[in-house]
């Protein structure tokens, strides 16, 4: 295996900001792009690994073993999977963590989860690409009671070097620092899936797909 490192250019206009952020006064928001900007630094690593066996629930890759029906199914005539961990880096976070302005704060915030799912959706674009695949899905540990956030360790363990790559540490807690990173598996799809397919979470501000029972049952999931 290779780890590859990309650098990915990011700035963030009040058009892809908007339909995220509930605020009345679009100047102050405008004024928190001009701080925002210079303070993201997207960057994201990823591996090319391949699915060496699938059992029930059960996938190995590249060797590591990981246990969800949900990624399993996925990739039951995959081969080759793109593990990967994006970031924008410490900057902005700490900026916001610096603001006394409760409201500033929260803006400040949203505005790096927006810049994140950006960066991602610019690591996927490379990943197409790259390696001309038509249509790529992503699984994230922790978005599915089927792939919890402990199997961050064995996605941490394909990715060699994150931290010193990317400057993405994996803690005890298996949280990620900086806070704004990202990780999970992309791999090719005929049909683009999402893990809110799966999720009965209502009240999501980021759900990209709306639950759906049909899939659930497919997948043999409790509903």
């Amino acid at each position: 295996m290779v780890t590859r490192t990309i650098q990915i250019p990011i700035s963030l206009n009040m058009e892809e900001v908007k339909s995220k952020l509930q605020a009345t006064d679009w100047q102050q928001i405008q004024n928190l792009l001009e701080v925002a900007n210079p303070l993201i630094s997207a960057q994201a690593v990823y591996e090319v690994c391949y699915v060496n066996e699938t059992f029930e629930d059960v996938v190995i890759i590249d060797g590591i073993r990981f246990s969800s029906q949900v990624l399993r199914k996925n990739l039951d005539r995959v081969g080759k999977v793109f593990p990967y961990v994006v970031t924008i880096g410490e900057r902005l976070e700490e900026r916001a963590g610096a603001c006394t302005d409760l409201l500033e704060q929260y803006y400040l915030d949203n505005i790096g989860n927006i810049a994140l799912v950006k960066a991602r959706k610019h690591l996927e674009d490379h990943l197409r690409s790259a390696f001309a695949v038509d249509c790529l899905s992503y699984m994230s540990p922790g978005s599915l009671v089927d792939w919890p956030l402990e199997e961050q360790r064995p996605l941490f363990s394909l990715l060699k070097g994150v931290e010193k790559s990317v400057g993405v540490q994996l803690t005890e807690s298996l949280l990620m620092i900086p806070r704004k990173s990202v990780s999970g598996i992309f791999f090719p799809t005929e049909i683009t899936f999402y893990s809110c397919q799966l999720c009965r979470r209502e009240k999501c501000e980021w759900r990209k797909a709306p639950y759906n029972e049909d899939l659930t049952k497919e997948y043999k999931l409790q509903g």
